[in-house]
């Protein structure tokens, strides 16, 4: 990967819906250049995927919680009963594998603490081996980026 690659790629993360001729123009390549950097970055999974950011406040899930998880043991086993069961609570949006004190940290977003309540009592209680958990509620955002210092 070059400067360009680099270039391009910063430009694709401020608006991925920017057109090749518009890219073209700032990085002083033919739109067919273009357009052949970017399938190759795909290819090559460097892109691995577009999508559309959305408001939080406009879809009723400005309600954001850091969940810590503690499992009651560390065995395999309940590391991949975990993982598999996570992944399909839609509330959850980005789950870790950490060290520390916890073995995960999940970042859930819902409307309201009523809402995460009834989450937490009906789906995350419900998962096997959870030993703990600790909820940090978001009093204000500070940074939130999808994009990566290139």
């Amino acid at each position: 990967m070059d400067k360009t690659d680099k270039k391009l790629l910063t430009l694709l993360q401020k608006d991925c819906k920017t057109t090749n001729k518009e890219l073209s123009l700032k990085l002083g390549l033919s739109v067919t250049a273009v357009y052949e950097r970017i399938k190759k970055l795909e290819r090559e999974n460097v892109i691995s995927k577009y999508v559309a950011i959305l408001d939080k406040t406009k879809i009723d899930k400005s309600f954001v919680v850091f969940c810590h998880i503690k499992l009651i043991q560390h065995s395999k086993e309940f590391l991949t009963t975990f993982e598999k069961e996570v992944v399909k609570l839609d509330e959850v949006s980005e789950c870790y594998h950490v060290s520390g004190d916890y073995d995960y940290i999940l970042k859930i977003f819902v409307k309201n603490m009523e809402e995460y309540r009834e989450f937490m009592v009906t789906k995350l209680t419900t998962l096997q081996h959870i030993g703990s958990t600790h909820s940090t509620f978001m009093i204000g955002e500070v940074k939130n980026t999808t994009a990566y210092s290139l």
